[in-house]
């Protein structure tokens, strides 16, 4: 059967699919012309709508091309892969975070040398990353930029090895996974939360809470940082304020960490939020509660998004540039640099704005 219609995969997705298979198998060979929409539509039951869709999108890869009242026939893909890199990128949602940055640094990057770029969007999902991965992989990707999902180390080492099997290198971008050697792009986060937090120690306060996910590797390097200045000041890790939580992003979920948080205001007088969304619903849950930042208690995040609507003292992350440097190590990896496994760590620097106060008790 062609099509599983019970199939969570879109039907156009499964045609689409099962196209490629065909091609890349030998089954329909270079000048060869494919059913026509009518007799696919037969074949497999489906809409013309949505063969013409599956068949569109083959199109645009360079798997088919269509010729005016001849039809659609079988590309000769030899010559299209010589013309074209195509880079498959994985990224948490294009619609919050840092990913959109990042991806239009990965972008205008591709974009200044001719490259083309299949964008992904994993939902921090492994589920989703996995069926991206097998997407990516039969679209005959050159290369792939990975931003790992909130799941295991263990799961997204299985994501690599899809592709390393198939010999597409992979670039990790901002988040890595421990033993492991494979090229990747980050930031100072270890120094840039020692940064952060030594900031707050030097405007007077020792009470700093702290809020994040223990599951992310960027964050485990924040919370780290964030241990060793209050060590290196004498200054006891209170773990009744370091909320370090084991899942991904949640905005429901961390709703209500930051209303438990807050309903014990007098054990802390600052705030890190272990990134910018946390600390835009700190800010929120506060304002709901009747505080105020900085007068009641202040307030840091992480990553200087560009949307933050707060004056917001955070660290800034070249997040953008993160996705450019990214590109630079995948295209090196695919033209046969050869050399072991790379690290590039950019540099975050602190940003003042106004939600921290000097706590006059302390100075």
């Amino acid at each position: 059967m062609i099509i599983n219609k019970s199939s969570p995969v879109p039907q156009y997705f499964q045609l689409q699919t099962w196209l490629m298979e065909q091609i890349e198998q030998g089954i329909l060979k270079h000048g060869v012309q494919i059913p026509t929409e009518k007799e696919l539509g037969e074949l497999t039951g489906l809409a013309r709508a949505t063969i013409r869709q599956a068949v569109g999108n083959l199109v645009n890869k360079g798997y088919l091309i269509r010729k005016r009242r001849l039809g659609t026939f079988v590309q000769d893909r030899q010559n299209e892969t010589e013309k074209r890199t195509i880079i498959g990128i994985l990224i948490p949602d294009i619609r919050s975070g840092y990913a959109p940055e990042l991806a239009r640094g990965t972008e205008d990057e591709a974009a200044k040398h001719q490259h083309s770029l299949i964008l992904c969007n994993t939902d921090d999902l492994y589920m989703k990353a996995e069926h991206h991965a097998d997407r990516l992989i039969k679209a005959a990707v050159s290369g792939v930029i990975l931003i790992p999902t909130s799941h295991s180390y263990e799961k997204n080492r299985l994501i690599i090895e899809m592709f390393t099997k198939k010999d597409i290198p992979v670039v990790l971008a901002d988040r890595t996974i421990p033993e492991i050697e494979i090229d990747h792009v980050t930031t100072n986060n270890f120094d840039g939360a020692y940064e952060l937090t030594s900031y707050l120690i030097q405007r007077g306060h020792r009470k700093i809470a702290i809020i994040l996910s223990e599951r992310i590797s960027t964050e485990k390097e924040r919370l780290k940082g964030y241990r060793a200045a209050l060590g290196d000041h004498d200054i006891p890790s209170d773990s009744s304020i370091v909320i370090s939580d084991a899942g991904p992003f949640d905005q429901e979920h961390y709703q209500e960490l930051i209303r438990g948080l807050l309903g014990h205001r007098g054990d802390f007088t600052a705030v890190f939020a272990g990134h910018d969304r946390i600390a835009l619903i700190v800010y929120s849950i506060a304002h709901e509660m009747g505080l105020t930042i900085p007068d009641d208690f202040s307030l840091v995040g992480y990553d200087d998004l560009p949307y933050v609507s707060i004056k917001l003292t955070t660290m800034h992350q070249p997040i953008y540039e993160m996705g450019q440097e990214s590109l630079k190590l995948i295209m090196s990896r695919i033209q046969g640099d050869g050399v072991a496994s790379r690290e590039i760590v950019l540099k975050a620097h602190l940003v003042e704005r106004s939600s921290v106060r000097n706590n006059e008790m302390n100075l």
